[in-house]
């Protein structure tokens, strides 16, 4: 044991001393083993710190630790969507069963139904809005209500309606100048233009009050739909059990508003759905500067900042929407405030000028005209399409090809903690499951009560297939039977429609969790009690899947994430395929250089030889030395790696600049945390490819014989 230790010891002073002597070769090979080690740490931390946000994001979001969905699906699940749009999944027809199955499982908590799609959502317009509240009004004149502020307010409303229906006409009759239409959409553009002549004559609103209700009708069939402004969105949403969801995902919560009531239907839509596609377009520019000068240090006046520059111009232009919003009443009371909040300069300045003054905005006044927007306009506006407490229609086409509709109460907007900014999660609205099943067509307990009542009030009856034909086609007497049995009068009809009206009203009333759960899924999403233990439960479902005949596919959260998970490993495939491609042009440097310092120590080798020294020997003397200048030139890489990720982390961390950022960090930022694991690896990596690179000088340097070394000139 002590000549072992005595010949290591002998081998590290000769490396060493070799490799001070060696220093223009030694600096060569370690600064190219340094920046190796160093892209191994720091990469490695920073994809692990972007591989933990992204767990956070997904498993507290939406996708829990594991999914389950139908085996027989066409297309593999993707929670936040594909190229090809919403996963085709076959539907769980009895969420009920796999839900006793597998929260069997050990380490299983909770077991969360799902149904992911898209739908439509009627929104309005402006013109919609304005011609409801009238409507309104006008049921209360009808009712007897002459009260001066029931006059007052019907009076500002058709004032209002009316210089809406000027302002579509001046958009129209612009639209007119560039349009080149012939034949039948020439004659249709007649016809409507024709119609909005006569809704904005004096004639037509001196004539109102003498027929209010066919003005209405009039203006709502034939003036409304004219409107540039779009009607509907589509909005993303998750069908679920409300209750079971927000106990399972930690990062949901309701920002504003408040939860789905249990066993209520209803509607939370996703707050940053709300931001960007139903927000007042001009609030919702001024939020983006906002955010763009706060977190990103970026100024209005830089040259090179054109999309600051652009939202500033196009909210001084796009101010119609604002006017069209305000009725004589609030536009009268939005002219004062601004007069007072801009300052001596807006005194005597219309309207259309202040908005045109108040969004003018530079990096000096920025701040105080986005106070005064929020302060002094805002309350007089409707900033969203869609507000806490609204009735709103939801519509998508069914299993079966043809279009429903559900009407939900949207009693809040949820957000996701961490991660608020992203569009991936904050686009996502949650709806209750059987709202869901009703809007695709699955079979719910109304639908099943309104197929009862409808198939009593008409005499219908179940028929099997083999005796479809006698049924239809039978003899004279059961013709008559069916016939007395299908007769149906005035007195049935209404009973259908009463059946119909039953139906459609019993879907407001509270349901149970044995509804919920007895019923279609299209996926669930599990949560686990030790998320370490994930690959073992994975393989606990799947075969208690089997073993009871579920039919299920069980993938963890990463393959559930789609192309989000597929982008993170895109970014460990390009690191890792640009650490061995350095790596691999490493080895081949340090391996010239070991052998070009071989060539150069045939004599001193040869005299080592001559002396004693084994083959074995000069071949771990070599190897040695490559491994030297790989361990010490290795840490100090590793070391100045550790380094580059305290730095990153004390600047502030790496800022999310976009949506997938904001996901993929769990976050506004990414803190990277350095990973004993990124160190060792970086230093295996190091010393192995340098042993590697040095292998060849040391086989070459066996092979040197004492006579070859005495015979050289040196």
């Amino acid at each position: 044991m002590g000549a072992r230790r005595d010949a290591i010891r002998i081998l590290l002073r000769i490396a060493f001393r070799n490799l001070v002597a060696g220093r223009v070769r030694t600096a060569i090979i370690g600064a190219i083993v340094l920046g190796g080690s160093f892209l191994v740490v720091l990469g490695s931390s920073l994809m692990d710190s972007i591989d933990r946000g992204m767990r956070t994001s997904i498993q507290g979001s939406l996708g829990g630790q594991l999914q389950v969905y139908n085996a027989a699906s066409q297309d593999p699940l993707e929670l936040y969507g594909g190229l090809r749009g919403e996963s085709q999944l076959a539907p769980i027809e009895d969420f009920s069963r796999v839900k006793d199955v597998l929260s069997k499982v050990p380490n299983v908590r909770a077991v969360v139904p799902m149904g992911i799609d898209q739908a439509m959502v009627a929104t309005g317009n402006v013109i919609d809005v304005a011609l409801e509240k009238l409507r309104a009004d006008v049921r209360r004149l009808e009712a007897g209500d002459r009260s001066p502020d029931a006059l007052r307010g019907y009076e500002a409303r058709k004032a209002h309606v009316r210089r809406i229906v000027g302002l579509l006409r001046d958009e129209l009759g612009q639209a007119r100048v560039i349009a080149d239409l012939d034949g039948r959409e020439a004659e249709e553009r007649r016809r409507e233009w024709a119609d909005l002549g006569r809704a904005a004559a004096d004639d037509f609103w001196a004539g109102f009050d003498r027929d209010r209700y066919g003005h209405l009708e009039f203006l709502e069939n034939r003036i409304a739909k004219l409107s540039m402004d779009g009607s509907f969105t589509f909005i993303r949403y998750v069908g679920t059990d409300p209750d079971a969801f927000f106990r399972a995902f930690e990062l949901a919560q309701v920002a504003t508003g408040e939860m789905i009531p249990k066993g209520r239907r209803g509607i939370l839509v996703g707050k940053q759905y709300a931001e960007e596609w139903l927000k007042l377009k001009n609030a919702r520019r001024l939020d983006l500067i906002k955010d763009a000068r706060d977190r990103r240090g970026r100024r209005i006046a830089d040259a090179r900042d054109e999309e600051l520059q652009r939202w500033v111009k196009e909210n001084q232009s796009g101010t119609k929407e604002i006017l069209q919003q305000l009725d004589p009443i609030q536009a009268e009371e939005a002219t004062r405030r601004l007069r007072a909040a801009l300052g001596p300069e807006a005194a005597g300045e219309e309207l259309p000028a202040l908005l045109a003054r108040l969004f003018r905005t530079d990096d000096r006044n920025f701040e105080a005209h986005y106070r005064i927007f929020y302060d002094q306009l805002a309350p007089l506006l409707r900033l969203y399409l869609i507000n806490v407490g609204d009735t709103i229609t939801i519509k998508a086409p069914a299993k079966s090809g043809y279009f429903n509709s559900v009407n939900v109460k949207v009693y809040g907007f949820i957000q996701f903690r961490q991660i608020e900014k992203s569009g991936i999660a904050g686009m996502m609205s949650v709806l209750d499951l059987l709202s869901f099943r009703d809007l695709y067509g699955y079979m719910t307990k109304e639908k099943a009560a309104e197929i009862a009542s409808l198939k009593g009030a008409v005499g219908a009856r179940d028929v099997a297939r083999e005796d479809a034909e006698a049924a239809l086609f039978g003899g004279g007497g059961a013709l008559e039977g069916e016939a007395k049995a299908a007769a149906i009068d005035e007195r049935t009809l209404l009973g259908g429609a009463a059946a119909t009206r039953a139906g459609a009203s019993a879907a407001d009333r509270p349901y149970t969790q044995e509804e919920l759960d007895r019923g279609v899924a299209l996926n669930a999403a599990l949560v686990l009690d030790d998320p370490g233990r994930l690959r073992r439960t994975l393989r606990d479902v799947q075969a208690a899947s089997d073993r009871e005949k579920l039919g299920l596919k069980v993938v963890d959260w990463h393959a559930a994430s789609g192309m989000v998970g597929q982008f993170v490993t895109t970014l460990r495939i390009v690191l890792y395929v640009s650490v061995f491609i350095f790596f691999v042009v490493a080895l081949v440097i340090i391996n010239n250089a070991m052998v070009m310092a071989t060539l150069q120590r045939v004599t001193e080798i040869g005299t080592m030889r001559a002396i004693g020294a084994q083959r074995r020997f000069v071949l771990v003397m070599l190897l040695v030395e490559t491994a030297t200048v790989g361990l010490v030139f290795g840490l100090v890489g590793a070391a100045l790696g550790g380094a580059g990720v305290w730095l990153v982390r004390a600047a502030g961390g790496i800022p999310a600049t976009n949506d997938m950022l904001n996901f993929l960090f769990a976050g506004p930022t990414l803190l990277p945390a350095l990973g004993g694991a990124s160190v060792v690896v970086s230093l295996v990596i190091v010393v192995v490819v340098s042993i590697l690179s040095g292998f060849y000088p040391a086989l070459l340097a066996m092979r040197v014989t004492p006579v070859e070394a005495m015979s050289t000139e040196d």
